[in-house]
């Protein structure tokens, strides 16, 4: 983060710093795996173990909202990810539970296997800032998962109102999953120029984007001992302001 000259100059606001070029200059020097996505842990003692507890907590919070493969849930017709990655998420969490899941990604690379995969309609490679929903599609359930912190603060509102306006009415739903700055602040990486928000900001950029929380779960079984990270990891549940349930 830039540091004022003096004490009278204000900090820049941490999603100013957001570089787009220098996020995919970032992202396409990574290894289209799932190691590359989850920050390059080790396979043996990190990255599969930590993955296999990512999803089953994925899964977990779906199952609160009804939505699984199991008696008593139901499956859902459409679904979309944003910022897919390889699809660490699409082929672990949704595909089972979705009849047609699209996917969004900016790094062409990372979706080459993903298009030849049964129950993924269509691969959008643009960024979530550039995604625009095709004509006619509804979705029952959007998920977006350590990406939208490439966004700044008026591109996620931006991104977020377009989720709202192809989510299916009756009982559709999107999830936003990120780790959360506990440092009384938004912090900005340079490594791949993203930001970590803090939960009340979330909460404030879910207002002004028309949708409210249903649902908001930390994760469990993640600790700073497996992933080097002190941030915590938040599920949030989103609806449109307007709609009940």
């Amino acid at each position: 983060m830039s540091v004022p000259e003096n004490e009278n100059e204000a900090c820049p606001a941490p999603d100013t710093l957001i570089n787009r070029d220098d996020a995919i200059k970032y992202w396409e020097g990574c290894e289209a795996d799932e190691n590359s996505m989850l920050g390059g842990l080790p396979t043996a003692g990190g990255f599969s173990y930590i993955s296999r507890v990512d999803l089953q907590g994925s899964r977990n919070f779906l199952a609160k909202l009804g939505i699984g493969a199991r008696p008593g849930q139901r499956r859902v017709a459409s679904a979309l990810e944003g910022g897919a990655g390889v699809g660490r998420v699409t082929e672990g969490l949704l595909l089972p539970v979705s009849e047609h899941v699209d996917v969004v990604e900016p790094v062409a690379k990372f979706t080459a296997a993903l298009r030849e995969r049964k129950g993924v309609r269509e691969v959008y490679n643009v960024g979530l800032e550039d995604w625009r929903p095709a004509p006619g599609v509804w979705y029952d359930l959007i998920w977006t998962q350590w990406c939208v912190g490439h966004l700044t603060d008026e591109q996620l509102v931006g991104f977020l109102e377009r989720c709202k306006d192809v989510l299916r009415p009756d009982g559709g739903v999107i999830v936003i999953k990120e780790n959360m700055s506990t440092a009384g602040q938004d912090l900005f990486d340079d490594q791949d120029s993203s930001v970590t928000r803090e939960h009340t900001k979330f909460l404030d950029l879910f207002r002004r984007a028309g949708l409210r929380v249903v649902r908001t779960e930390i994760q469990k079984g993640v600790h700073k001992s497996e992933t080097g990270s002190l941030y915590p990891i938040r599920m949030y549940a989103l609806k449109p302001q307007s709609q009940d349930g």
